[in-house]
């Protein structure tokens, strides 16, 4: 990663990204998944391959942040059975950051975030379960849990975009909304956090995006407070409609650009 290009940034890119921050942080505490907008905004104003290593070290930020928040809800027995599963698709999608150039990552993430807004609009749709998630765990179960685990590893790995795979995932599992907010935090936090090793290996984390992370970071508080505050009075649906509708077009400037 070419880092001096971090420090071209000018005073309107830099306010995209605090905003794309603050953004991260709302997302981890009110709606799960919003931050493919983040994703969108670090993706345009940074090189695509340098903009997912800044983007990681502020996703951990607001990960920890919501594990503060909903560390009471979390369901760890659908943990342990995703875990396995998001560690293939990690390092599959650190095999792909070494094979692709810039414009193969950047073409990527727009086609994920195409892919992440459909995700989005069928989860909608279908996510109609009340209970919390059964005890019992089928055949078919597993084999779900596996199938979502890959391509949200992946898919985390390659463009920080597996918060609206998961989000189907729990949603089809039952989960309600403390339920679904507890279980997603912690697990963020950990996927996160074993991408770091894979990242700086990489060269995508370095000294340089470390400070310019430091900047962004304290947009994230607010952003996560702001959400601690909405997430019981928030239009939901609206909201999600909003963020369907900026994912879109992020990734279409993204393919287009």
């Amino acid at each position: 990663m070419n880092t001096m290009t971090l420090w071209h940034i000018t005073g309107w890119e830099f306010a995209a990204l605090a905003f794309a921050a603050l953004l991260v942080g709302f997302s981890k505490t009110a709606v799960s998944g919003a931050n493919t907008v983040s994703l969108a905004i670090f993706a345009a104003v940074l090189p695509a391959r340098a903009s997912t290593g800044v983007l990681l070290p502020v996703l951990i930020a607001g990960d920890v942040l919501a594990v503060l928040t909903y560390r009471r809800h979390a369901h760890w027995p659908t943990l342990w059975r995703l875990f396995p599963a998001v560690a293939v698709g990690v390092v599959v999608g650190t095999l792909f950051l070494i094979w692709a150039d810039d414009e193969i990552v950047r073409t990527s993430i727009g086609a994920i975030l195409l892919l992440m807004a459909a995700v989005t609009v069928w989860r909608r749709r279908a996510a109609d379960a009340e209970e919390e998630p059964d005890a019992v765990v089928t055949r078919a179960g597993r084999i779900k849990a596996r199938s979502y685990g890959v391509l949200g590893g992946f898919t985390t790995m390659v463009a920080n975009a597996g918060g609206p795979v998961m989000s189907m995932y729990l949603l089809s599992a039952g989960f309600r909304k403390l339920g679904f907010l507890g279980t997603s935090a912690f697990f963020f936090l950990i996927v996160n956090v074993s991408k770091v090793p894979f990242s700086a290996g990489l060269g995508l984390i370095d000294g340089h995006s470390l400070l310019l992370d430091a900047a962004l970071v304290a947009f994230v508080v607010p952003g996560a407070f702001l959400g601690k505050w909405a997430v019981n009075r928030i239009n939901q649906r609206l909201f999600e409609q909003l963020v369907i509708a900026a994912t879109v077009l992020g990734g279409l400037q993204l393919l287009l650009r």
